[in-house]
Order: structure tokens, then C-alpha cells, then sequence
């Protein structure tokens, strides 16, 4: 794990070796106060040297300067280099995010995912820049401080030695312990982010349904876990601070005790003993610094670990040889599809699916919610892969096609569109690169929308707003078209884009998407039949299997057939209260 953790240093390294070493220096300075005062007490005051008196007192401001320039250079660098492993964590991550598969966010919630983002790799950050340098220094420290004590009086230095192990003992009973509170706090903290970002997207449902006592409820069972969690990590940090405290203490305690006996029966000079009590704090201080250090350690290293939890998770790959194909025609066919999610029960959500569809054909997907309509659609772009069964478009197993270039040639249209925070010619230009803004105002004009977004006074500047909040479910829909409008693919997957809409905006909408379906193999999934009834084959799905397939004459005709009852439920049904309205007026 460190090792892994020390590689990131490697493309700073000689940053980080010039840190290391002003952090040598300006221990190296630290120890110059203690060795002159000895001096002066032992021969420079007692013999009336005056001069060298001077003379070593500005050698000792001149140590001091260069310290404090040391010091300058430690932390400014030192942060330097924490800043640029911390930007390389956050890209190495988020390159990571971008590459795994669709199971991954549907078990892992966006709060959560945000706080190893942010709060983790900032913690990781804070040990890369300040646990090498503290390392180093504390290390330094109390060698230079052993021999030097040594030097003074052996003896006495072995007495006060003797009281360290108490401080590693104290350490170690205690940080077991503090790392399993650390973790438990972690996991506490990012189910509050995770509460929080779904509140936060949901406020307008909330205060819709008037639930923000519930809201608070389910932040408050986060908040109170975190309480305490932290609870218990900062008990054991308390322990412990408090503990090496009062074992430093003793140190204090058995050096005046000890040195005075010894300078009672003359074992040791008065300017020895005097130099001895300011030195022990040389040997003390780098210990307090390294057992409180050791909850920052603690943090970034349980950090660490929740980021390579993500960096080891594996990602989307190609099957070995798989080629790239820039130029697909769009003949799709299913043969004995089967597929389950990766769920407790694995329960099979497609079972023996099968279908063809020809190039520049228009198929439908209809059926009851949750028969699996939706689930072909993610199969098709490798958005998931299927258990068994073999999906082939224009003859080439979809395995063998590379993800980069099969998405590429496959446009889709939700129902729930996702927009980007940014400008009108931002969100279309998304669905190409390197595209012109004539690109961009021709997809808006066969999207239906370049009048309502020329109506504006900045027109495709105008900013959208988080997630295109401003804008009604009509305009984010006709925008999602014009981006597909622009990526220009030879496949389409609608799936229920006209769901949800009033009539007048369902026919702007069915108009752009008629005339974005011509000459595209497209698949459509629809609850409302009426936007399907000239699809040139309709599957009807439900419980995972095709249990109906034709055209809407075809289906409509069958006796008893499944099509036919959910059309009669949505026309028959709408027509009679039709008549009934017309006979009460």
C-alpha cells in the first residue's frame, strides 16, 4: 500500500527531494540554540568572553533567518507537491469513473461517489505533502538528539530514554482502535452526501408533497451515524494526546529529578545540566509531532484505501480484437438473448429474446412496465452485456465491434433527458465534436426548437440552468433530438420520448423525431400506442419474453392477444368518455 502510495511522487520527485532536504536543513537549524547554549554556559560566560558572546548570538540570528527561509520554501513547496498528487488522484479517478460499466452507478449513489472526489483525496493530499516531510524531520530529531544527549552525560540520557516505549505502547493499544472509528466515520459522512445530493436534486418534489420533516429525517439518521462515529474516533485521538501528554510530562519530571541528583553529588556541571533540560525537548517534540501526526496518517491512509477500492474496480474493455467500424448500416439482430442484473436474487430480466431488425426499418417495443423493453435497449450499445444469446449488427457479433465506435453509430432519445449546466449550443454541440455552429443551428431547426431558442434574448447562448431546470419537459426533449439530430447516426433507440407530454407538444416533438427516424434502422420503446401504429414490426414484451411480434393490423386483429388489450385500454376507453363529454354539451 505505501509503496503504491509513493509512486505518485515519482513526476515530482526532484520538487520533493528539495523539500526533504529544507526539511533537514531547518531541523539542522533547530538544534543550533541548545548546542551555543551550552557553550555559553560552559566556557563563553564563566571565562568573560564577551565578544564571542556577540559573535555567536548573531551566528545564532543568521541560523534563524536561514530557518525561516527554510521554512518558506517547506511549506510552500510541500504544498505544491501535495497540491499536483492530489490532481493527479482527482484525473487518475474520474478518468476511472468515466471508464466503469453502468453496474457500478446502479449500486453506487452520487453522494458517495462525490465525497471520495473531495473529501478523501484531500485528506490524501494533506498526508502526501506533510507524512515524507514529518517522517524525515521527527527522524532526524531524535537521532541528532539521542547522540547529542548521549554526549552530555550517557547515563542520564538512559534515564530519560527509558520512558519512550510507554508513548509506542500507548500508540499502538490505541490506533487499532481510532482507524476502525476513522472508517466507520468515512462511511457515515458519505451516506450524509448521499442523502443530501438526492434531497437537493428533489427539492422540487419535496416541497411538492410538503416532505421536508421526512427529508430531515433521513438527513438527521445520517448526521446522528456520523455523530457517532466521530464520537468514537475522536475519544481514541483524546486518549491518546492525552496519555503522550502526561508521558512527556514524566519526562520532564524524571530529567529535573535525575539531574539534579546527579548535579547534587557533581555527576554533571551546572551549564551541562542546564543545556541537558533544554535538549530534552528536542527529544520530546518530535514525538508529540508523530503521535498526533498519526491521526493525519490514520485519515489519509484509510483515504487511500477507499480511492484504490475504485482505481482496482475493473472497467469497460473491449474483447480482445475487437475492431472499430465507422460506418455501420444498421441490420440488428437478437438470437437467444438472455440477461439478469447484478442483483441479490439474479433474477432473469430477458429470457430467449429474439428479433430482426432490417437497415432503415422501424421496430417497437411495447408491453407492460418492467417486461424488459428498456433492458434491450441498454444491451444493444454494450451499455450491459447479455448472459447468453448473441447480438449482431450487419452480421458482426456486437463483442467484436469496439464500445467507442458502436456508440458512435447509435443515437438515443430518453424519456428522463439529462442535461448539462451550460448554454443551449453547448448541450446540442454535445452530441458532436469539433461541430459549427451551422451544425449546431440546423439540428436546433429540425429538432423544432430554433424558434423558441432565437425567442431568447442571448439565443443558443442563453444558459439552460442545472440539469436544463428553466426549461419544460418539451424543450429538454426537443433538445436531446437536436443533439442526435447532430451526431447524424445510422441507429436510433427511442425509448419513450414522447411519454409524459401534452398533445400539442407531443406532435412538435413526433414531427422531429419522424423526420430523424428516415433512412435510420430505428427502435422504439412506447407506452402510448398511437406513436408506434405504423412501426413496421411491433414486439410486444412482457416478463422478459416476446410474447407477441407483427404489425399493428396484424395485432390489433388477434383474438385475446396482449396488444390488442392495451390498445383497447388507451383508445376504446378515451373514446367513450369522448362521446360522453360531446353528449353532455
Amino acid at each position: 500500500m505505501l509503496k503504491r502510495f509513493f509512486s505518485y511522487y515519482k513526476p515530482y520527485l526532484k520538487t520533493f527531494t528539495m523539500v526533504i532536504c529544507c526539511g533537514l536543513a531547518n531541523t539542522a537549524a533547530s538544534v543550533v540554540y541548545p548546542i551555543i547554549t551550552r557553550y555559553m554556559l560552559n566556557d563563553l560566560i564563566p571565562n568573560r568572553k564577551y565578544r564571542m558572546i556577540i559573535i555567536f548570538g548573531l551566528g545564532l540570528l543568521l541560523a534563524y533567518v536561514i530557518k525561516m527561509v527554510l521554512k518558506y520554501i517547506l511549506d510552500y513547496y510541500g504544498h505544491v507537491v501535495g497540491t499536483y498528487i492530489q490532481a493527479d488522484m482527482r484525473r487518475e479517478l474520474f478518468e476511472k469513473l468515466e471508464r466503469l460499466p453502468f453496474s457500478f452507478y446502479d449500486n453506487n449513489e452520487t453522494g458517495k461517489i462525490m465525497t471520495r472526489m473531495t473529501n478523501d483525496i484531500h485528506e490524501i493530499s494533506e498526508l502526501a505533502h506533510h507524512g515524507p516531510e514529518m517522517i524525515v524531520m521527527t527522524s532526524f530529531s531524535l537521532i541528532f538528539s539521542f547522540f547529542y544527549l548521549t554526549s552530555i552525560n550517557f547515563t542520564l540520557a538512559l534515564i530519560i530514554f527509558s520512558c519512550a516505549p510507554f508513548l509506542f505502547l500507548i500508540t499502538l493499544f490505541v490506533r487499532k482502535k481510532h482507524m476502525e472509528s476513522m472508517r466507520r466515520s468515512r462511511v457515515a459522512m458519505s451516506i450524509i452526501n448521499g442523502n443530501l445530493n438526492s434531497s437537493i436534486s428533489g427539492i422540487r418534489i419535496t416541497k411538492a408533497f410538503n416532505n421536508s420533516d421526512r427529508e430531515m429525517e433521513k438527513f438527521e439518521e445520517g448526521n446522528s451515524a456520523f455523530i457517532e462515529a466521530r464520537k468514537g474516533q475522536v475519544w481514541t485521538m483524546s486518549i491518546q494526546h492525552a496519555a503522550t501528554i502526561f508521558v512527556t510530562d514524566v519526562f520532564n519530571v524524571v530529567c529535573l529529578i535525575s539531574g539534579g541528583i546527579f548535579l547534587y553529588n557533581g555527576l554533571i556541571t551546572f551549564g551541562d545540566y542546564s543545556s541537558f533540560i533544554l535538549s530534552v525537548s528536542l527529544f520530546t517534540a518530535p514525538i508529540l509531532q508523530l503521535v498526533q501526526w498519526m491521526e493525519q496518517f490514520d485519515n489519509g491512509i484509510s483515504g487511500f484505501e477507499r480511492f484504490c477500492e475504485i482505481i482496482d474496480l475493473p472497467v469497460e474493455e473491449d474483447r480482445p480484437g475487437a475492431k472499430d467500424y465507422k460506418k455501420i448500416n444498421g441490420d440488428i439482430v437478437f438470437e437467444h438473448v438472455c440477461f439478469s442484473y447484478d442483483t441479490e436474487d439474479h433474477r432473469e430480466v430477458l429470457d430467449d429474446i429474439s428479433f430482426t431488425v432490417k437497415k432503415g426499418s422501424t421496430i417497437a417495443l411495447v408491453g407492460p412496465s418492467g417486461g424488459g423493453k428498456t433492458t434491450i435497449c441498454h444491451l444493444l450499445p454494450k451499455f450491459y452485456h447479455a448472459d447468453s444469446g448473441l447480438i449482431t449488427i450487419d452480421g458482426h457479433d456486437i463483442e467484436d465491434i469496439t464500445m467507442r465506435s458502436l456508440r458512435d453509430n447509435i443515437g438515443i432519445v430518453q424519456q428522463d433527458v439529462f442535461l448539462f449546466s451550460g448554454t443551449f449550443a453547448e448541450n446540442i454541440a454535445y452530441g458532436k465534436k469539433d461541430c459549427s455552429q451551422r451544425q449546431i443551428v440546423a439540428a436546433a431547426k429540425k429538432a423544432n426548437i430554433y424558434d423558441y431558442i432565437m425567442s431568447l434574448p442571448n439565443g443558443f447562448d442563453t444558459q439552460i440552468g442545472e440539469r436544463g431546470i428553466k426549461l419544460s419537459g418539451g424543450q429538454k426533449q426537443r433538445l436531446s433530438i437536436a443533439r442526435v439530430f447532430l451526431k447524424n447516426p445510422p441507429i436510433l433507440v427511442l425509448d419513450e420520448a414522447t411519454s409524459s407530454l401534452d398533445n400539442t407538444t407531443e406532435a412538435l416533438i413526433q414531427e422531429a423525431l419522424n423526420t430523424l427516424k428516415k433512412g435510420r434502422t430505428t427502435i422504439v420503446v412506447a407506452h402510448r400506442l398511437s406513436t408506434i401504429r405504423n412501426a413496421d414490426e411491433i414486439f410486444v414484451v412482457s416478463n422478459g419474453k416476446i410474447v407477441e411480434h407483427g404489425n399493428h393490423d396484424v395485432l390489433i386483429r388477434k383474438r385475446g392477444g396482449l396488444y390488442k388489450k392495451l390498445y383497447n385500454s388507451q383508445f376504446i376507453d378515451s373514446d367513450f368518455m369522448l362521446e360522453q363529454k360531446i353528449m353532455m354539451s
